[in-house]
């Protein structure tokens, strides 16, 4: 799998081997364009937008395997096992941003890992995942726990969106993964988010699961967050 090599075919077939063009259509600047054509593997969130945005093959991309040009298939969802999937309707004031084609990279996160560093270098991508209509999300991973149970059960996959601003992006009453660090020990949860009584430093974070009580924490100490965008359970491997 050379990536560079890759890039550099779909500069060629796609804009005439212009920079200045395949940056415009991807959203980016000129420079990193050479440089991924050069030198530097994107991330994983880069390479993602490229073949959703020009309808290029997953399995081409980074398994050597078929065309270039992405196979349409009469299969609306498409995981290695059958799978039901839950949409959870956004609350008031998210916007549907709905997307009919996209591959939803699906990741192999270290049960001993944090989000915060998920993020930063994300693992090895398992197989992609493709719901209609889905609105835009960044990401799927496995979860463990039983916090959310019986609306998400541990060996569940979810399929999330970053919150890039801490501060201004929370809508509150929603599920989000969180990333916490307190006192050297780092912790991801998933849970609803709601306001404190303790204040606006505060959020509330609530279980599914009555067994789990509430708990009140400072954003100081919140060093990653996810929306949660849908629920996925595997009911059989037969």
């Amino acid at each position: 799998m050379d990536i560079i090599k890759k890039i550099n075919e779909i500069a060629v077939t796609y804009f005439e081997d212009n920079n200045s063009k395949f940056a415009a259509a991807l959203g980016t600047n000129e420079a990193n364009i050479r440089n991924y054509r050069s030198k530097i593997v994107p991330k994983v969130e880069f390479i993602v937008k490229l073949c959703n945005d020009l309808d290029i093959s997953f399995e081409w991309m980074f398994n050597d395997s078929g065309e270039m040009k992405k196979v349409k298939k009469d299969a609306d969802v498409s995981l290695t096992y059958p799978v039901v999937a839950g949409v959870y309707p956004p609350a008031a004031g998210i916007s549907n941003n709905l997307q009919h084609h996209q591959g939803i990279p699906l990741y192999e996160m270290n049960p001993a890992g944090n989000l915060f560093d998920f993020f930063n270098q994300p693992p090895n991508i398992i197989d992609y995942i493709q719901i209609p209509k889905l609105p835009k999300s960044d990401g799927a991973l496995y979860i463990l726990g039983e916090s959310m149970y019986p609306l998400l059960k541990s060996g569940d996959i979810v399929i999330y969106k970053k919150v890039n601003n801490l501060k201004e992006g929370i809508y509150y009453g929603e599920m989000y993964l969180l990333s916490i660090h307190i006192d050297g020990d780092d912790t991801t949860l998933l849970r609803y988010v709601h306001h404190s009584e303790k204040g606006e430093d505060y959020i509330r974070l609530i279980s599914h699961n009555t067994t789990y009580a509430p708990k009140d924490i400072s954003m100081e100490y919140v060093k990653a967050m996810a929306l949660i965008k849908a629920g996925i359970r595997i009911n059989t491997m037969m």
